[in-house]
């Protein structure tokens, strides 16, 4: 009897254990992740806009030795960023909200983009994700995907001059309208963040964040 109270006892202990070391192993995990977040810059990018967004990507790729410039707005023919360097690469450039994936017409717009531009290759660029749809068409397509985690990977690796906070914080968004008057959105602050209002107000009340998306 004694001994099987013992063994019950020895048993029950290395549950525990157990369970304490996958909780530990797990907080690491958990730490070494945000760690590599905020190092990677990805919350600054989380709160541009798509103009922002592509400058930034502009800035990084600038640094890996490629002539970037940005697409005409105006017929770009599905490319946000033309990249010239030992191959010539047409981009797509979504900042989206995380919950929010981009889909298979990001694919087939840069596809269109790439025989349009000559270029050697075809890349979606995104601090989200990708739907199903998307990575299916874009493996027949041989368009390159480069999800929140791949981005990610990137910046750490390049380790750019230009961080996405600079970016943030330099580069003014692209300029919009009030969806209500039709008069100027301007930038304020509040709370140490950025956001859009009316020039109207107090007329108009209007207000939306930069990274409406």
């Amino acid at each position: 009897m004694a001994n099987s109270v013992f063994i019950f006892i020895i048993f029950f202990l290395l549950i525990v254990l157990f369970q304490l070391m996958r909780y530990v192993y797990r907080t690491l995990l958990k730490r070494q992740a945000l760690r590599r977040l905020m190092q990677s810059g990805i919350p600054y990018i989380d709160q541009m806009d798509g103009f922002q967004f592509k400058m930034y990507l502009k800035a990084l790729f600038q640094q890996l030795g490629y002539k970037a410039q940005l697409a005409p707005q105006s017929g770009d023919a599905g490319a946000d960023l033309i990249m010239k360097g030992k191959k010539k690469i047409v981009i797509q450039a979504k900042r989206y909200g995380v919950n929010n994936k981009v889909s298979q017409s990001a694919v087939q717009e840069v596809y269109s983009a790439q025989a349009y531009y000559e270029a050697d290759e075809a890349w979606v660029m995104t601090n989200s994700f990708f739907t199903k749809q998307a990575k299916v068409l874009a493996e027949v397509c041989h368009v390159q995907l480069f999800d929140r985690h791949a981005l990610q990977a990137l910046i750490l690796e390049v380790n750019p001059i230009h961080t996405a906070e600079d970016i943030y914080r330099e580069v003014k968004p692209e300029p919009r309208t009030c969806p209500v008057c039709e008069n100027l959105l301007i930038i304020r602050h509040r709370n140490g963040e950025r956001f859009f209002r009316c020039v109207s107000f107090p007329q108009c009340e209007h207000t939306e964040a930069i990274n409406k998306e």
